[in-house]
C-alpha cells in the first residue's frame, strides 16, 4: 500500500532527541538523515523490514476468530483489495478511528497478550487502541534491538 517516494515518517520523529530509532517511523537514525540519499532499492528494503516487522508481530497479537466477520468488516471499511497482513493493520487502525472492539470484526488478541488494567476496562473485550499501542511499542523494542544487535557499536 506504500506509496512511490514516500517516506515512512509518520511525524513523531523521537531521533531529534538523541534516539538511535525512532519511536514514530521505526527507522535508524542513519536512514532517516540519508533517506533521500537513498535509491529506490535501498528505499525498498527498509520499506520492506519495516512492514516484515510490523507484521511479525500483528500475526503474534491478532488473530482471527470469526472468518464472516472480519471480511464483512474488511468489506465494510473498503480493505478487501488490499494484502492479508496489510489489510489486518489498516482495519485495526480503522477499527481505533471507529472506537470498535476487535470482537466486531471477528479479531481477539492471542491467549499471551496482557493488556494493561484500568479502572474503566471491560475483561472480556480489549480496547482496539490498546493493542495498536501494544503493536507500536513491540515493533520499536525489535527496530531497537535489531538495531543494537547489527549497528551499535560497543564501547
Amino acid at each position: 500500500m506504500q506509496l512511490k517516494n514516500r517516506t515512512p515518517c509518520v511525524g513523531i520523529c523521537s531521533t531529534t532527541y538523541g534516539d538511535l530509532v525512532c519511536r514514530g517511523c521505526k527507522r535508524f537514525s542513519h536512514e532517516i538523515v540519508q533517506w533521500n540519499g537513498y535509491d529506490k532499492d535501498q528505499q525498498g528494503l527498509i520499506w520492506e523490514r519495516l512492514t516484515n516487522l510490523r507484521n511479525e508481530v500483528l500475526e503474534h497479537l491478532l488473530v482471527r476468530i470469526d472468518a464472516a466477520r472480519y471480511l464483512a468488516a474488511c468489506c465494510e471499511a473498503s480493505l478487501d483489495d488490499l494484502d492479508p497482513n496489510e489489510q489486518r493493520y489498516q482495519l485495526l487502525r480503522c477499527m481505533v478511528r471507529d472506537n470498535k472492539c476487535l470482537n466486531e470484526a471477528g479479531l481477539a488478541t492471542s491467549a499471551d497478550f496482557v493488556p494493561p488494567i484500568s479502572p474503566n476496562s471491560n475483561p472480556n473485550q480489549t480496547d482496539t487502541l490498546t493493542v495498536l499501542q501494544a503493536l507500536d511499542a513491540e515493533t520499536y523494542r525489535r527496530s531497537k534491538a535489531h538495531y543494537e544487535r547489527n549497528f551499535k557499536v560497543p564501547l
